[in-house]
């Protein structure tokens, strides 16, 4: 079926509407002025940024049935929208109540809906190039910092941090309502003009709901392992503003452009790695990712000058763009591709606990050591040791399970 659609014109409007939503990565850039401009405490500002990462397993789940339900463009829109509209209105919140309402739940609602609606609409689209659409609209989200960064710090410095979230709020909605002109549901059955499905694509024999993925030790361990990956990621992407200028003496503005750095790290890591996943395995590739991430914060404890911070959050930024971009094929290699949305959906959820802890734990461990974060690092890299250890068990399962097969067709 080779329906009149121009699949790249919704690819592009699709990331234009990431562009805005990932700004979530670019928090650490208003968390304290933020503090120092209504007084509350960064532990109370930080549970925002936790808030609205841990709620987004509920929206993802939701946007991805009523994607395929055909449903996409409302999706896309709705979440742009009310990501925009969360920024706004947080930059009126007066009480630490209304800033987990704003920048939380309605941001945290409104970044998964149109993160989900966006990623399988446009998959949909490229079932010939499924890893360079997917790839660019990830890139997308995680990249959007390098943007939301240096204009936000401008913003702020120019204005202050309130004006800030109102200033750039409706400068998404202004996208957002833009982008949604362009974007169109996926046709059923769309196929590319030019290109014939594989003779294998289709078969979904072998596709798991999520009753019986449960079931499974394999979801258990990518869920940990997911969790472990994310972890030290969003330590960093909450904090890194902040590491810069209590531990490594930056000003405000060379901390955003840091921020902008790992962004764009980021950004470049979640299309590296898939490429090189694809070569070496999920399970390789996830070794080398684990144990960049373990040498990353060995070295932010060990080298304390700007060069080694900067070495650092790049490192840290290609992992965790990295654990963005393989978990999802690994979900769907292992539970097949039927009920792929759901399915990593509920793998998600261990995103969102990572979500809960990491930033918290940094900053409750700064607090306490007058704004350093070198016990927070220690624990990072205890955290992907146990990442790294769930997933040698998870590649010794599958040989053990191999070898099984093998011997029962013997």
């Amino acid at each position: 079926m080779n329906q009149n659609i121009n699949r790249w014109q919704v690819l592009a409007a699709s990331t234009a509407v990431l562009l805005c939503t990932g700004a979530i990565y670019a928090f650490s850039v208003f968390a304290g002025p933020l503090s120092a401009l209504k007084g509350w405490s960064m532990a109370e500002i930080m549970l925002a940024f936790t808030i609205n990462s841990a709620i987004s397993p509920i929206p993802m789940i939701l946007g991805g049935f009523l994607t395929d339900k055909g449903w996409s463009k409302a999706t896309i829109t709705l979440g742009g929208l009310l990501f925009g509209l969360g920024f706004f209105l947080t930059g009126l919140a007066t009480t630490p109540a209304m800033l987990y309402l704003t920048y939380g739940v309605i941001g945290g609602i409104g970044q998964g809906l149109a993160y989900s609606g966006g990623l399988s609409n446009t998959i949909k689209l490229f079932p010939d190039k499924k890893g360079l659409a997917s790839g660019i609209i990830t890139a997308g989200m995680g990249g959007a910092a390098i943007i939301a960064a240096p204009i936000g710090n401008y913003l702020i410095e120019s204005y202050d941090v309130a004006s800030a979230f109102r200033i750039l709020g409706v400068v998404y909605l202004v996208i957002v309502a833009a982008a949604s002109f362009f974007i169109k549901a996926a046709p059923i059955g769309y196929q590319p003009a030019g290109w014939t499905p594989p003779v294998q694509e289709g078969k979904n024999t072998g596709s798991k709901n999520w009753q019986q993925m449960l079931q499974s030790p394999y979801f258990y361990l990518i869920f940990f392992m997911l969790f472990t990956g994310a972890f030290s990621g969003l330590m960093i992407a909450s904090n890194a503003a902040v590491i810069g200028q209590e531990m490594f003496g930056l000003t405000a503005a060379i901390s955003a452009f840091y921020v902008s750095l790992y962004s764009f790290s980021n950004c470049t890591g979640r299309v590296v790695w898939g490429t090189i996943s694809d070569k070496l395995g999920r399970n390789n590739t996830l070794n080398i990712i684990f144990g960049m991430i373990i040498v990353a914060f060995v070295l932010l404890v060990i080298v304390s000058s700007p060069l080694g911070f900067a070495i650092g959050i790049i490192i840290l930024g290609l992992c965790f763009g990295g654990v963005m971009g393989v978990f999802a094929p690994l979900v769907m290699e292992n539970f097949g591709a039927l009920n792929q949305g759901v399915n990593y959906g509920i793998v998600f959820c261990g995103y969102s606990a990572a979500a809960l802890f990491g930033p918290r734990v940094a900053t409750s461990m700064a607090s306490a050591n007058n704004g350093n974060f070198t016990n927070a690092f220690y624990v990072a890299i205890l955290i992907a040791l146990v990442g790294l250890v769930l997933n040698v068990l998870y590649i010794q399962m599958k040989k053990a399970g191999q070898a099984s097969l093998g011997s029962k067709k013997i």
